[in-house]
């Protein structure tokens, strides 16, 4: 595990005051077939209590108040032979067994994981499409239920989203500058429409994963400074 120690490229919060860093990526043996552990679970003193694999070419990642892990693909992983990042997005829990997968209810089939967001009981991610006809999408997942929906997203390709209710807050970086777009949509129906655009002055580059929404508030890392952002 020494190599995802040194490179996590995600670090997310789990109940009880644990912590999960994971790396982005993983590979398969040659000999014996399965997959390296990429994922390590942090007792809160940082004592390492589990590690896993959650899959291949994680482009977002996100744990919710149930302590499930929650991952978007990138096409690296989606075509790279992992059974379940060949699905686009996952649910897993804490063990590295997958709890949720999307069977067919999704509007297109994913390429590029881009963010990820909690809102109380239901998680989003956030995707785009390699097909013609496809998009960026915000997907809905309610594990209580099993629901699933899908909202084309109002702006390509966002790298932080958070969610309250009927409101979002997007963000795009500039990247490796100190500032990003910060756009404001609301969900009316079936469709979110931009509300507001504005330049966000930042103290810090903003680079690659930069973001993560927790029930109504983005986190928006900078450098070396987190930004709290509300919906």
């Amino acid at each position: 595990m020494e190599d995802i120690r040194m490179r996590p490229s995600h670090l997310a919060l789990l109940p009880d005051s644990r912590f999960l860093l994971v790396s982005g990526r993983t590979f398969r043996s040659e000999t014996e077939g399965s997959w390296a552990s990429n994922a390590v679970v942090f007792s809160p003193s940082g004592t390492p209590e589990a590690e896993f694999c959650v899959g291949d070419d994680i482009a977002a990642l996100v744990t919710d108040a149930h302590g499930r892990i929650w991952t978007a693909h990138g096409d690296e992983g989606i075509y790279g032979g992992h059974p379940e990042s060949g699905a686009g997005l996952a649910g897993w829990d804490t063990q590295g067994r997958i709890s949720w997968a999307p069977e067919g209810r999704l509007p297109d089939h994913p390429l590029e994981g881009c963010t990820a967001a909690t809102e109380n009981g239901q998680v989003w991610l956030v995707w785009y499409s390699g097909s013609s006809r496809g998009g960026t999408f915000l997907t809905r997942i309610t594990p209580s239920t099993g629901d699933v929906a899908s909202y084309p997203s109002p702006v390509p390709a966002p790298d932080g989203i958070a969610v309250r209710d009927n409101r979002a807050v997007l963000t795009r970086r500039n990247h490796n500058k100190r500032s990003v777009e910060l756009i404001r949509a609301e969900l009316n129906g079936t469709t979110w429409t931009v509300t507001s655009r504005r330049r966000l002055r930042a103290p810090g580059r903003v680079v690659m994963r930069c973001g993560q929404g927790r029930d109504g508030f983005l986190w928006l890392r900078a450098g070396n400074t987190w930004l709290r952002i509300g919906a």
